[in-house]
C-alpha cells in the first residue's frame, strides 16, 4: 500500500507533504486519530494511506491516519465485534500479565545489573542498595524514555548509564546551568559531569569513609529525590 507522510495543512481537510507542498485530502477520506494501535495497522495494511505528525519543538506527535472512509469503518466495526468475544478478552488479560511479569523480571534484573556496576564494599552496601534502587524506580517504568528502555545496548551499559544520568540531575547542577548555545557544548558538559560522577562513586569503591552532609549523592538519596529527573 502506498504511504505518504504528512503534516496538518493550513485549511480544513488539507496537510503538506515532505516537499512542502499542500494537498487536498480526498473527498472519500476521513482521519483515523491516533491511539489505537490495532484499527491504525489495519487500515495501513488494507488501503493507500497518508500518515500525519506535526513537529512541536524537538518532538513530533502523531495525529492520525487519513484513508478511505470505507476501510475506516469497516476496519473499526471488525475491531468492535472482536473486542466483545470474551475470548478476545481472555487473550488480552493474558497478555498484560505476561507483560507485567516481564516486567517485573526486567526491573529485578536492571536492579542487579546496578549493583554490579557500583561494586561498592560491605561499608557501603546500605547506600548502594538506596542508589541502585533509586535509580531503577527512575529509569525501568514503560514509556518512561529513559536510557534503560533502550534495546540499543547491553542491560550493563544501560544501568551504568542509567547511573550516571541520575546522578547528573540529582547531584550536580546540570538542571539549573546556562549552556551556551553552540554545538556540541551540552554534550561535552555532560562529559565533565559524567567524570566527576565516576570519581566520586569511585571513592565509594575503595571504601573511602564519606561525609554524608558534605557527599552529594548521600543528600541526595537521604533527600528522597529518586527518580524526578528526566533522563
Amino acid at each position: 500500500m502506498n504511504q505518504l507522510q504528512v503534516e496538518p495543512g493550513p485549511r480544513a481537510r488539507t496537510v503538506r507533504n515532505e516537499k512542502g507542498e499542500v494537498l487536498e485530502v480526498p473527498a472519500d477520506w476521513d482521519l483515523l486519530p491516533p491511539g489505537d494501535a490495532a484499527a491504525t495497522r489495519r487500515v495501513k495494511k488494507s488501503t493507500d494511506h497518508w500518515v500525519m505528525s506535526e513537529k512541536r519543538g524537538r518532538k513530533r506527535f502523531g495525529r492520525g491516519v487519513w484513508a478511505s472512509r470505507s476501510v475506516i469503518a469497516e476496519v473499526t466495526a471488525a475491531l468492535e465485534g472482536e473486542r466483545e468475544d470474551p475470548a478476545y478478552r481472555k487473550k488480552l488479560d493474558a497478555g498484560r500479565a505476561r507483560r507485567e511479569r516481564e516486567q517485573a523480571a526486567y526491573v529485578e534484573e536492571f536492579n542487579e545489573e546496578v549493583l554490579r556496576f557500583l561494586d561498592f564494599p560491605l561499608t557501603h552496601d546500605e547506600l548502594s542498595r538506596a542508589l541502585a534502587r533509586a535509580v531503577t524506580e527512575h529509569a525501568t517504568p514503560v514509556g518512561s524514555g529513559t536510557v534503560a528502555r533502550t534495546k540499543r545496548i547491553s542491560t550493563d551499559r544501560r544501568a551504568e548509564a542509567a547511573v550516571i544520568a541520575w546522578m547528573r540531575h540529582q547531584t550536580t547542577a546540570y538542571d539549573s546551568m546556562k549552556i551556551a548555545r553552540v554545538k556540541g557544548r551540552r554534550r561535552e558538559v555532560r562529559r565533565e559531569l559524567a567524570q566527576r560522577s565516576s570519581e566520586l562513586l569511585d571513592g565509594y569503591r575503595r571504601g573511602e569513609r564519606v561525609d554524608p552532609s558534605r557527599c552529594p549523592l548521600a543528600r541526595a538519596l537521604s533527600a528522597g529525590t529518586s527518580s524526578q529527573q528526566p533522563n
